[in-house]
């Protein structure tokens, strides 16, 4: 399990995470909360380089209580 980032917001039904680095799982990357609980798939990644936003595609109806927690990538 490797931390990729803090929810920040909702858009377009896409739940979008803030990278703390320039380091992000791939494309099609699992992404899980803290309780190893599928949160969805990294479908996008955009902004700056050096800490880029990703956007996952939540599996879950409570994506949205998510902002403001960390979110790791299942590895």
């Amino acid at each position: 399990m490797k931390r990729i980032g803090e929810a920040v917001r909702m858009a377009q039904g896409k739940l979008i995470v803030r990278s703390p680095d320039d380091s992000h799982p791939d494309l099609g990357s699992d992404v899980i909360d803290e309780d190893l609980n599928d949160v969805g798939t990294v479908v996008s990644v955009f902004g700056p380089v050096e800490r880029p936003y990703l956007a996952v595609l939540a599996d879950r109806d409570d994506a949205a209580l998510l902002v403001g927690s960390p979110l790791y990538a299942r590895q």
